[in-house]
């Protein structure tokens, strides 16, 4: 009787779940068991492995042979688990010293000739590994780049099972040549993309703020914006440029930190939308499903346990929603649990997942069906309850966490003739974000927060408090029910991003004054006007 085990990681959602690998082997007739409740593309295994180890050299094991994964209770599918599986079974009919195994863990899928192939969710799977105790891990060559991102953790890539086992023989390594004729694609990279995702971190290619032609008083508010990561809500007729200044956002952001970029490959390789040879996301992701997008989609879902939806895919990003009064109502109101918590949770018959969703909201819609309504381009041919219905699939719950709420007017002649000598570049802008985001990091330091939109409320009214007088205007719209307690806070929270941008030590009346007519769209008197934030 023979056993051996090695260790492999299950996905469940973005997080890994490490499970023991045992294979163990008894007199009888030869059969090949696989239970720990494996999926159909696991319980194919049997066969890819099978024909892998004998393609690889190796004698397959003539004896009634059980793979059992452990834990048992946690559902596991997939292809990663063939590399474990296999050496497992080598080691349990004595190929490889069961005891250099013990301390591996090994992810990857293999071919019937014995080639390693990749699998998505590397780096979450490594960074369970490492969070276990594992120092050691082996993985597919073509993730290995991705792997290596988890510190104090050796990585191995390999190319075959023959290589992987030669390494543990202590032998000879093989050299394998690549499967792909000289001009074509590497078939092995398939493993890493989900067919028709069509998705790519980082929003295309690069736009530029100063393309964008007048629209000052929205150009200060996406300043605003990416200042302090507010939520913002862009509305007015079509062509104004609803689109062309979301777009332009995520070039102003700052770059992402080690950890938000770790979080947020994580995610992108779970999904399989990770760009090959870009093993990280160093840049905010952004993402503009359309406006038909399903629950599934947007949140998360699909059969099983869930994947990740659009909200996780702008983990650390920006999500753009266009026309988003034409979107299903109830999938924008399900978009209210992770603006408000930073996390959406999921619940399924097979369990219950936490993915993460600290994004940063973009809505863009028109004032009615037909567009023109409020503006001078031509007479509105809606009725006013076709307008009050299409305003209202915008539900005041959503809109209360938007703190930004900006009306985008037509371009004149002028400001468009004058955009190329008068706009602001991205680089200038994104020079002023950076040092107010400086200053809000050095002001929350010692706190689990990093930018002035995750500061709850109680600890702006309390920890830092504003000047004398500042809230006047404020109190006075609670007082006739213009303003919500939420909506309080997130006034204070915008000006605070006014006040870091301004340089001011604390929030002045004039900064709660333009926040508050951010939010509401009431002029308070202190319009933003000209370049960037300023009054």
């Amino acid at each position: 009787m023979g056993f051996a085990r090695t260790c492999s990681v299950a996905l469940v959602g973005v997080e890994g779940v490490l499970v023991e690998v045992q294979a163990d082997l008894e007199p009888g007739v030869a059969t090949f068991t696989l239970v720990g409740l494996p999926d159909k593309s696991l319980v194919e295994s049997r066969d890819r492995v099978r024909a892998a180890v004998v393609n690889s050299g190796v004698d397959w094991p003539q004896k009634k042979l059980t793979v059992g994964l452990s834990p048992a209770a946690v559902p596991k599918g997939g292809s990663g688990f063939d590399l474990a599986v296999a050496c497992a079974v080598l080691g349990a009919a004595e190929r490889i010293d069961p005891r250099r195994l013990t301390d591996l863990l090994m992810i990857g899928e293999l071919g019937l000739d014995g080639r390693v192939r990749p699998v998505r969710g590397v780096l979450p799977a490594v960074l369970a590994a490492a969070d276990a105790g594992y120092r050691q891990v082996v993985v597919p060559e073509q993730t290995a780049a991705e792997a290596a991102l988890v510190p104090e953790v050796a990585v191995l890539g390999v190319r075959s099972l023959g290589q992987l086992i030669a390494v543990l023989m202590d032998e000879a390594v093989p050299e394998e040549e690549p499967v792909a004729a000289d001009g074509l694609p590497d078939l092995g990279l398939a493993g890493l993309a989900v067919p028709g995702g069509g998705l790519s971190p980082g929003g295309g290619a690069a736009v530029d703020l100063c393309e964008v032609a007048g629209q000052h008083t929205a150009r200060a508010a996406l300043e605003v914006a990416a200042a302090g990561r507010h939520h913002l809500f862009l509305k007015g007729p079509p062509g104004a440029g609803k689109t062309l200044l979301a777009e332009r956002l995520p070039g102003i952001l700052p770059p992402l930190s080690k950890q938000e970029s770790l979080e947020a490959t994580a995610v992108h390789s779970v999904a399989g939308v990770l760009p090959h040879g870009q093993p990280l996301v160093s840049r905010p992701p952004y993402y503009a499903p359309h406006h038909s997008a399903s629950m599934a989609s947007l949140i998360g879902g699909g059969t099983g346990l869930p994947r990740p939806g659009a909200v996780s895919l702008a983990h650390h990003g920006v999500l753009f929603l266009d026309e988003a009064a034409e979107c299903a109502p109830r999938v924008l109101d399900a978009l209210r649990q992770p603006l408000e918590s930073g996390h959406v949770m999921i619940a399924r018959s097979q369990g219950m997942l936490r993915m993460p969703a600290r994004l940063q909201l973009v809505l863009a819609a028109n004032p009615c069906p037909c567009g023109r309504h409020g503006t001078t381009a031509g007479e509105c041919e809606c009725r006013p309850a076709a307008v009050r219905r299409y305003r209202a699939r915008l539900s005041g719950p959503l809109l209360d966490r938007v703190d930004l709420r900006v009306q985008v007017e037509p371009v004149s002649r002028a400001e468009l003739l004058a955009a190329v000598r008068s706009a602001e570049s991205t680089a200038t802008v994104a020079a002023r974000v950076a040092v107010a985001r400086q200053r809000a990091q050095e002001r929350l330091t010692g706190t689990p927060w990093r930018t002035n939109n995750e500061v709850p409320g109680h600890e702006l009214r309390t920890r830092w408090p504003l000047e004398r007088g500042a809230l006047s205007t404020v109190e006075s719209d609670m007082e006739r029910g213009f303003l919500t307690a939420r909506g309080l806070d997130r006034v204070l929270r915008v000006a605070w991003t006014l006040a870091d941008l301004a340089d001011h030590a604390r929030p002045t009346k004039e900064d709660v004054d333009l926040a508050l007519e951010l939010r509401t769209g009431v002029s308070r008197g202190a319009v933003a006007t000209g370049s960037g934030a300023a009054r």
